[in-house]
């Protein structure tokens, strides 16, 4: 991995070995009409089941065999307590299924030689700068699409979190220092694969939107798939975000990802879904007319860069260019998972050699339901029987991934110390700070509380808490309401503070700020 130019090499001799060594799948002869159609039949039954025991609200399934959409179905409801029934044209957020769909886009203008795969980002888009000058110089749409550029896994999320857009977040990135040597390592950066398409798009002088839709959306007629967040709520037939509270699920937060469009922010049906996935399957060819050049597409598929095994199969996993390649115990498979935290799941995954794919959205987080229908349903096609529980074994561990931050955060705050450190004047903190990477902040007093105000104009307000001395606390995660992060400032001997650092903004060490006035 991170071999530059010798990476095709490297992919060749990654797939080789790992193929040597992966399990047999079942060959295409041994997957009979009969035994899909069980496969379906079970399916619909395990995703009816899912939705009853609470699993998700509501959840949609498109499968494709060959150049054949087999199934659509919905199930449960767009929002909880309406009475709104999900269907194969509901419309969700597909979340980092996105990035998938967004390598398709740029594999058509690698098909017309508008761009290629190795086109580099400094002819493309030649403001855009990382923190070196020699990744800057030869940071490729390939390495953007690989997450191998260096950029840390969170670079820019914190800054859209705060209100900043997608122009913004882009030009910020130059202040973010590398998690690891160019093309040395794998970190999965939203706003790297954001900056990969902008760039790609700007050879045509169309916006990325616009060149999504031209290129994929229209010639496939996937007629409620957009990349403008303005485009699905004007669905009435659209799902909702949900998380749980108190053990509920419920539609509490909106989403808008227009700032990282090409990596989340495509909202999309089953239907429509499907229609790429015949499209991928049939290697650029779509009711037997070529769209995408197969070369360019293939290359989606090359595995670069190792992410190690399958938390719950197992199996290899590799990361292409927008695609998870991984070699289980049903063989080769492509896809990619989505999640919104805020509550969004969805999935695509298939089968190359079998022509198969399923492609799952669910209006919920965090929840296992979409990989474990995704792996049951492979079962019951390859093996005729289900091996075991998916839904519990990836249940068992998205909790494992996200509870034990969550129960971290409230046990390291959960009291202060005893005794209790007083707080300063309320003069000893307000004030302006600022950084390049975060830009202005405002501490103000609010009554008989501390306000921050960040973000472009002071767009996301936060009370602060005392909790001990110069250290106050924070709620700022509307999904897990509950979970507090620190606010804490550094005062001088003249008794104002020099320097506030904010916990939720530091995740690459960017969020210490400088008082530069009261």
């Amino acid at each position: 991995m991170g071999l530059g130019r010798n990476f095709r090499r490297w992919g060749m001799w990654a797939f080789i070995a790992v193929m040597v060594l992966s399990p047999k799948a079942a060959s295409a002869e041994t997957i009979t009409p009969d035994r899909i159609t069980a496969a379906l039949s079970k399916l619909e039954l395990l995703a009816e089941g899912a939705v009853a025991d609470g699993g998700v609200p509501g959840l949609a399934i498109g499968v494709v065999h060959g150049d054949e959409v087999i199934f659509l179905v919905g199930f449960g409801h767009r929002e909880v307590g309406k009475p709104e029934a999900v269907d194969a044209d509901t419309v969700f957020q597909i979340a980092s299924l996105s990035k998938p769909v967004s390598a398709t886009i740029v594999a058509a203008l690698v098909g017309k030689g508008i761009v290629s795969w190795d086109s580099k980002i400094a002819d493309l888009d030649p403001a855009f700068r990382l923190a070196e000058p020699y990744p800057t110089r030869e940071l490729t749409l390939r390495d953007l699409f690989s997450h191998r550029s260096g950029l840390p896994g969170t670079a820019g999320d914190d800054l859209e979190d705060i209100g900043y857009d997608r122009a913004e977040i882009l030009r910020r990135l130059r202040f973010v220092s590398p998690s690891s040597s160019f093309r040395a390592g794998y970190s999965y950066s939203n706003f790297g694969l954001t900056e990969g398409a902008v760039a790609a798009a700007k050879r045509t002088g169309k916006p990325w939107e616009e060149i999504a839709e031209e290129k994929l959306y229209r010639p496939l007629g996937m007629t409620s798939t957009s990349s403008r967040h303005a485009d699905f709520i004007k669905h009435a037939n659209r799902a909702a975000l949900h998380v749980k509270i108190d053990g509920i699920w419920a539609a509490k937060v909106k989403r808008d990802p227009d700032a990282q469009a090409p990596a989340g922010g495509v909202s999309s049906t089953v239907r429509d879904l499907s229609q790429w996935v015949r499209l991928v399957l049939g290697n650029g060819v779509y009711a037997g007319k070529p769209l995408i050049e197969a070369d360019a597409l293939d290359q989606t598929h090359v595995p670069l860069m190792t992410r190690g095994k399958n938390p719950v199969s197992g199996g290899e996993s590799f990361y292409g260019l927008g695609w998870n390649v991984e070699f289980g115990r049903h063989g080769l498979s492509w896809g990619h998972a989505g999640a919104f935290s805020v509550g969004a799941r969805t999935l695509v995954t298939l089968f190359p050699e079998e022509k198969i794919g399923i492609v799952i959205v669910a209006n919920a987080f965090s929840t296992g339901v979409p990989e474990g229908l995704s792996d049951s349903f492979a079962d019951l096609v390859f093996d005729g029987t289900v091996e075991k529980d998916w839904i519990k074994a990836w249940d068992d561990t998205y909790a494992g991934l996200f509870g034990p931050a969550v129960a971290a955060a409230k046990a390291t705050y959960a009291a202060p110390p005893s005794p209790t450190r007083p707080a300063g004047p309320a003069s000893a903190y307000a004030g302006r700070y600022s950084n390049d990477f975060i830009g202005d902040a405002v501490v103000s007093r609010a009554g008989d509380v501390l306000v921050l105000k960040v973000g472009p104009a002071g767009a996301r307000s936060y009370s602060l808490t005392h909790f001990d001395a110069d250290l106050f606390l924070t709620f700022p995660d509307a999904e897990t309401p509950d979970r507090p992060s620190a606010v804490g400032f550094a005062v001088g001997p003249n008794g104002k503070a020099s320097a506030m650092t904010i916990e939720f903004l530091d995740d690459n060490h960017l969020g210490t700020l400088r008082r530069v006035g009261d």
